[in-house]
């Protein structure tokens, strides 16, 4: 069986108390209270379903308490209906402004009263249902787009490990990559001239889309990706058109969903343009400086660190201090000043990231 609902009874008449006591006596669960700080005390300790509340009281009178109540966030939604002896429209203009639903004069007339808490409590029942429903339904839809985001972020990985299988690249080439660009974005964040342009969703979507760098190496032909000699020059030219596939290939994703994406902006400039070096000498559009977009900027320093410190099957891998030095040697060259001067000041970060995914 249901509880029944609550009433909080205020009036600083004891007769009063009693009379409206004994009228909802029965049906409802009530409490009394002589005074206004003592209800407001009772209803913060227990929040009543409707509070019936004399106005004219000594101390603290109706309007203030009423007003004290909706200040609260565990009281304002409580329905209060004044019981005064007051006929003047403007006390019920300001009961109202306060924040009560209803006003019933004294003399009280049961039926009225009882009239009148039915259909407050029935609004005050069907309004928590929204809000419940309502809370309800945005749980499912944070718990519906963490498992989309869940679903993309696993497809991401699988692709890009894809990609990654059929290169003769080490394991956790991508992992490592996309701790790398995180940190970097991260240091450049705190700098005074990047502050605006690194905001944390930026920077998630930098780390998630990382991954697809190199997808379009799945459009390359083995007998080029895989070759373990050095390329002619022939080959070497189809090798770079995989920065162009893995742009073509993550414009057509945009285009099918139809409506702008910065991860996918992000992918797509990452994987068209990281090849491109902060002097023009890279590819495949001989992009220099800030004409190069600053994801693929990012990639390009940490897809090279990474490049030297691993094992390949024409060279040894080579120690940190060495990559250090060699990216440091390629500032403003290679890579943007700005960027290897961020490398330099976290090179720990990437050394400790190289550890943690070693192999």
């Amino acid at each position: 069986m249901p509880e029944q609902p609550s009433i909080l009874i205020v009036d600083d008449t004891p007769e009063m108390l009693a009379i409206v006591e004994r009228m909802l006596r029965g049906q409802y669960r009530t409490r009394t209270a002589a005074s206004g700080a003592e209800a407001l005390a009772m209803a913060r300790a227990e929040p009543p379903d409707l509070v019936l509340l004399d106005v004219m009281m000594p101390g603290m009178n109706g309007f203030e308490v009423c007003r004290e109540l909706k200040l609260r966030p565990e009281t304002r939604d409580v329905p209060v209906i004044f019981l005064t002896a007051l006929d003047d429209a403007k006390d019920e203009k300001t009961g109202f402004e306060v924040g009560a639903v209803d006003y019933i004069t004294k003399p009280v007339s049961q039926p009225i009263l009882h009239a009148r808490v039915k259909n407050h409590l029935s609004l005050k029942a069907a309004a928590d249902f929204l809000k419940d429903n309502n809370r309800f339904l945005l749980a499912e839809v944070t718990r519906r787009t963490e498992q989309v985001q869940i679903v993309q972020d696993v497809t991401i990985m699988a692709m890009a490990s894809l990609a990654e299988t059929r290169d003769n690249a080490t394991g956790n080439h991508i992992r490592r990559t996309q701790h790398y660009v995180r940190a970097l974005a991260e240091k450049l964040q705190s700098m005074p001239r990047y502050r605006g342009e690194f905001d944390d969703e930026t920077i998630v979507s930098l780390f998630k889309s990382a991954p697809l760098h190199d997808i379009g190496k799945v459009g390359i032909p083995d007998a080029i990706l895989l070759k373990p000699g050095k390329l002619t020059p022939e080959e070497y030219e189809i090798m770079k058109t995989h920065t162009v596939l893995g742009r073509d290939t993550i414009l057509a994703a945009e285009k099918w969903i139809g409506a702008p994406s910065s991860f996918l902006r992000h992918a797509r400039e990452i994987a068209m343009s990281h090849q491109e070096k902060w002097d023009g000498s890279g590819y495949p559009e001989g992009l220099k400086g800030d004409a190069i977009p600053m994801p693929a900027r990012l990639m390009a320093l940490a897809d090279v660190y990474d490049a030297l410190i691993s094992k390949r099957y024409y060279k040894p891998a080579w120690p940190h201090e060495a990559a250090v030095q060699m990216i440091q040697e390629g500032r403003g060259t290679h890579f943007d000043p700005d960027i290897t001067d961020a490398f330099l000041l976290i090179q720990d970060q990437f050394r400790a990231i190289a550890s943690r995914f070693a192999g």
